[in-house]
């Protein structure tokens, strides 16, 4: 029996396995390395222990010690990290500790995508033919690389020029050793459009395997889902489709004799056009990040099932029935307007609504790490009917209150209520049939923005009167006589400048430029304002110079600018800006070189993904403030390429 249980793992699926642990009674163990000292996982877990290194999740000398150490007898993988690794899965077990997961040979079989798709075309399964890189040619364009140990976008590259591939093939073995300690990837014909349908399987050691429902998870960007729901849309139309899933799914865990939760992946032939044709990608030997959309759709507790088996537990011979509809949304720190680039900070607020389920890896006050994946937060949303889940799902994201690093909030509202999602037109090519940049646009529309410009105004004139120690019950800029007006301005993170001007005369306030605004109050933290009439709340959360606010009319996040601007902030023309925090990997040009508009200058890592930094217009190199191994701050100014120099020569 199962007493204590080590998740060598972090944040969301730590806190999710624990929380499971919790209602059995079962002890908890955290492990964390400097960077996640304050994160929620450590605090919810009855023992802590600390990992040397900002890779020792990905040490298993150091974790199998740590559970030794605090008494557990049994490790949770969780998902990423060492979850596939067979040879953390047998040194658990040869430790004498319990492997909350399938067998080693079963680790082993599907750890390599390689090894499995041979092992699935044997046993009947269709598979998408693996290609040698060394071996690609011009007729198999365009091809996918993919990281042989792990998944979830790491290591995984489209190309569609051979001349291409060899510099993709290397950043993509790059990432996957970074992400997973394994460096070998793989090529097979990439599939523009498809649709992206799993299927939840369940055995015990008892030779009982469940298929648990299926999972869609076609709205993805750069190969990683985003959303996922339960069942497919594109099951449900096709006639037949989901036995042939499920026959496939349980021969793949039975012909290598799965016991424990996974999950098989297969792409579908679009639309269902092909008689609901589909081809194996790969088997997780571990619980999905979407798992949350199954157990809603079942009432099955996963995690608790993983418990049940690795304890030698039984299966009852049936699955319980699908019932109801469920949608996954992932919260990630990233601009999706800018490349998808990942976004590091403090989160000072997250209240997401209570009518939804919320797995989450941070609270108010946590720090967002450039070391790890940049998924904060699931948000899950369940109801009789898809729409209505959909509908649930997006209202639940715009009301959440996400204060401090920007996230892809916006364009997952955006995403549930286009009008192709909601008619279960789901597939790979969502954004890019549908536009990015339409999808990845502010919930909060131009007036809406400049409303909430007014908003923090008023609301800073209040704190100002509030905090004031004389005649604080005057209103703030309040003169005896006619005067001129209070000014304050506001960028936004469109680049859009906002000045609000303003003034108390007697007769209440004047608002130029906004005639038809009437102020109905004025609290330091929320503003009331009227609009012809129709009155709207503003929530106003100020933390330095960075205002958030928060109404019925969209999500508005403000820069407070100075009265006064410090000269030497301004930044030299031809400056190249770190988009992002992160560490330098390597730079392409030397000082004195010249460069051409679009040439990579400097490789950064973030999150375990590579990001280049290209010169923006032909030109000298005239500045290099960077080498390899430095951390950057976003902003930080990398290098400056001097337009002028290059006309000189």
């Amino acid at each position: 029996m199962i007493k204590s249980v080590l998740v060598a793992n972090r944040g969301e699926i730590a806190r999710r396995v624990f929380a499971t642990c919790r209602q059995l009674g079962i002890g908890t163990v955290a492990v964390y390395t400097d960077p996640d000292a304050a994160s929620p996982h450590v605090a919810e877990a009855d023992a802590r222990v600390r990992l040397e290194g900002r890779n020792g999740y990905l040490d298993a000398h150091q974790l199998i010690t740590a559970a030794r150490a605090a008494g557990a007898d049994a490790i949770h993988p969780g998902y990423g990290f060492l979850s596939e690794n067979p040879e953390f899965a047998a040194a658990v077990l040869d430790a004498g500790l319990t492997w909350i997961g399938p067998p080693v040979a079963a680790v082993a079989a599907m750890g390599s995508k390689i090894e499995a798709k041979k092992m699935m075309a044997a046993a009947g399964v269709p598979v998408l033919d693996e290609l040698d890189p060394d071996t690609v040619t011009a007729e198999q364009l365009p091809v996918l690389i993919k990281a042989s140990a792990g998944g979830g976008g790491r290591g995984m590259r489209v190309v569609r020029e051979l001349s291409e591939l060899p510099a993709q093939v290397a950043a993509a073995s790059r990432e996957a050793a970074s992400a997973f300690g394994d460096p070998t990837v793989f090529c097979e014909r990439y599939l523009a459009t498809g649709h992206h349908v799993e299927v939840q399987v369940l055995a015990d050691e008892h030779s009982t395997v469940w298929a648990v429902g299926e999972r869609e998870c076609s709205i993805q960007r750069r190969h990683q889902k985003i959303i996922e729901e339960a069942p497919s849309p594109l099951v449900e139309r096709t006639p037949g489709m989901r036995a042939k899933l499920f026959d496939a799914a349980r021969l793949a865990a039975t012909a290598i004799g799965y016991t424990g939760a996974g999950t098989v992946e297969f792409m579908a032939a679009p639309d269902g056009s092909e008689g609901g044709s589909f081809f194996f990608l790969e088997m997780n030997t571990r619980l999905q990040v979407e798992h949350p959309v199954t157990e809603a759709t079942t009432g099955l507790d996963l995690v608790e099932l993983q418990l049940h088996v690795a304890d030698g537990g039984r299966l009852d011979a049936e699955p319980p029935p699908s019932r109801g509809y469920s949608i996954e949304a992932r919260l990630y720190a990233e601009d999706p307007a800018k490349g998808w680039q990942p976004q590091a900070g403090t989160v000072h607020r997250f209240d997401v609504p209570r009518h939804v389920r919320v797995d989450s890896g941070i609270a108010d006050g946590s720090t967002v790490s450039v070391f790890y994946d940049p998924m904060i937060a699931k948000v899950i949303s369940y109801a009789p009917a898809r729409r209505q889940a959909a509908g649930v799902l997006a209202d639940a994201l715009a009301r959440t209150r996400i204060h401090g690093v920007r996230t892809n909030r916006d364009l997952l509202v955006n995403v549930l209520r286009h009008p192709a999602f909601l008619d279960g037109a789901t597939d790979t090519a969502f954004f890019d049939t549908h536009g990015l940049a339409e999808l990845a646009a502010p919930l909060a529309d131009k007036c809406a923005v400049a409303l909430s410009a007014v908003a923090a105004a008023l609301a800073d004139a209040a704190r100002n009167r509030q905090t004031a120690t004389v005649f604080a019950a005057a209103p703030s800029g309040w003169r005896n006589l006619a005067s001129g007006y209070q000014t304050k301005w506001y960028t936004d993170p469109a680049g859009g400048e906002h000045e609000v001007r303003y003034r108390f005369p007697r007769t209440g306030l004047d608002l130029p430029g906004h005639d038809d605004v009437a102020v109905v109050s004025a609290q330091p933290e929320r503003v009331v304002l009227s609009v012809n009439g129709v009155e709207h709340p503003y929530d106003v959360a100020r933390y330095g110079d960075q205002i958030f606010v928060d109404s019925p009319l969209g999500p508005v996040h403000l820069v407070a600018l100075p009265r006064f601007p410090e000269p030497d902030t301004a930044v030299a023309q031809g400056s190249l800006l770190a988009p992002m925090p992160g560490s330098v990997l390597r730079v392409g040009a030397a000082v004195g070189d010249t460069v051409t508009a679009g040439q990579p200058l400097i490789w950064l890592e973030a999150m375990k993904m590579e990001h280049t930094v290209t010169a923006l217009s032909d030109g000298v190199l005239a500045e290099l403030n960077v080498e390899a191994g430095q951390q950057v701050d976003v902003g930080d100014v990398l290098a400056r390429v001097d337009t002028e120099g290059a006309a000189r020569q």
